[in-house]
């Protein structure tokens, strides 16, 4: 017998809770006193995925239009809530699309893995258009190609310590907030917000830009043209934080996805505009509202060489190695054809072609803001931005679900974006110009309602 073994019912009793379960299992149960405690053999979740508010954003959208459209199957819907672009690939990038599939039909021609970061023929162009060409000195080298923006966004913070003092803006595109807390780097959430961020207020009172930190900050997410405010930040307004991240030895997480927007020559295209912010900040660029690739999946993320931080005997470490090592890991690079699609938008007829598609969702986004503006709405956005933040008046999934089940048109609750967000809702701009002019039609026709 076992020393301090369970009576011969409960033996059984643990036995038969046991049956199926390793030897070791059974054991431990039998001598540490009963059923219970084979909970302590279990495979255990990540337990921080619980703290996680609700479930994602968009994913409450879909299932509430779902709802809506079973209950009135005849409804027509219009969505102007999630960013999916809606005008097809550029012509010169599908033509390099398809030739670089058919180069993977050749034996002389075809490849296998590509290099982890990127093709050379796709890295140099982007560092001479995009950063070069506008003064900013960023290499190649420092451009690491991937499969989305939002994947990058998400995975950089696996590269820093779990107690780090994370800032966070108030509205703010979800997965900043949700990856950290899947990470274990907050509290739990109470009263809209999660214990250990430091949230940064973006108000009608600031411009929708954050005031710099008052208590110490190491990581801050910055997102310009912003999601979802649509608002932009001015050069001197940016240079304030380059400067604040230097004194505090802070990194800025910079989201330029929405960059292909800027119309005013007078603002920053990347934040290494600014000088020094090759010491201090991490870029994130996409393809996906650039040149239509939501569903083709590219993107890069600079890491200059001058980017560090430190390990606990404060040892400095080039946030580059770390980054690089990184996706060599856990990715195996951006296929060959898709990566020859994206660097035809940097031809001169690719260029063309994807200012084009910017164009036509601006000109929807200059719909937008001018039919709600002039049916008494305050509007921010829309201008260098493909998105428009309107003001309700009420609170955001309450105009939500009044204005689907009204007009038919799906918008964005500003709620989920963060707690300055309640009282608004994001209108996206990407959809087909009629259908825009079909939804506006249709919010001035019940708007004295919502």
């Amino acid at each position: 017998m076992y020393p301090n073994a369970p009576p011969e019912a409960s033996r059984r009793d643990v036995t038969r809770a046991a049956r199926g379960r390793s030897p070791r299992s059974t054991l431990l149960a039998l001598t540490t006193g009963g059923a219970d405690d084979i909970h302590s053999d279990m495979i255990r979740i990540n337990e921080n995925y619980a703290k996680l508010s609700s479930s994602y954003l968009f994913s409450e959208v879909a299932k509430r239009v779902a709802a809506f459209q079973a209950s009135h199957p005849g409804a027509q819907v219009i969505r102007l809530g999630i960013g999916d672009v809606t005008l097809p690939l550029p012509p010169t990038v599908v033509s390099a699309f398809r030739d670089a599939v058919q180069e993977m039909a050749a034996e002389s021609t075809f490849r296998g893995y590509g290099p982890d970061l990127g093709y050379d023929f796709l890295r140099g162009p982007i560092a001479e258009t995009d950063y070069r060409a506008r003064g900013a000195d960023i290499s190649p080298e420092e451009i690491v190609v991937s499969d989305g923006s939002k994947c990058d966004t998400a995975n950089i913070q696996e590269l820093f310590a779990h107690d780090l003092h994370i800032a966070i803006p108030d509205p703010v595109y979800p997965v900043y907030v949700d990856t950290n807390v899947m990470a274990g780097r907050t509290g739990p959430y109470r009263d809209g917000r999660y214990g250990g961020l430091i949230y940064l207020d973006c108000t009608e009172d600031n411009g929708y830009v954050p005031d710099l930190p008052k208590s110490r900050v190491d990581l801050v997410y910055l997102c310009f043209p912003n999601n979802p405010t649509g608002a932009t930040i001015g050069r001197d307004q940016l240079a304030a934080w380059v400067d604040y991240a230097r004194r505090s030895k802070a990194l800025i997480l910079y989201d330029a996805a929405y960059v292909s927007f800027i119309r005013d020559p007078s603002l920053p295209q990347s934040i290494y505009e600014i000088p020094g912010a090759r010491e201090c900040a991490i870029e994130f660029r996409s393809f996906s509202k650039t040149a239509g690739f939501t569903g083709t999946r590219c993107a890069f993320t600079v890491v200059p060489r001058d980017c560090k931080a430190w390990d606990s005997s404060g040892a400095a470490h080039s946030l580059l190695d770390l980054w690089s090592r990184r996706q060599a890991t856990k990715l195996n690079g951006v296929s060959y054809p898709v990566q020859r699609a994206a660097a035809a938008v940097y031809t001169p007829q690719g260029q063309k072609e994807t200012k084009g598609l910017s164009d036509y969702y601006l000109a929807n986004a200059k719909i937008i803001r001018e039919k709600l503006a002039g049916l008494g709405f305050a509007v921010t956005g829309g201008d260098n931005s493909p998105y428009i933040w309107v003001k309700t008046g009420r609170d955001s999934w309450e105009f939500f679900d009044r204005l689907l089940e009204k007009a038919g048109v799906v918008v964005t609750p500003g709620s989920g974006f963060g707690m300055c967000g309640d009282g608004y809702v994001r209108v996206s701009a990407f959809n087909r110009k009629d259908n825009v002019e079909r939804a506006m039609e249709k919010i001035a026709a019940v708007a004295g309602s919502l």
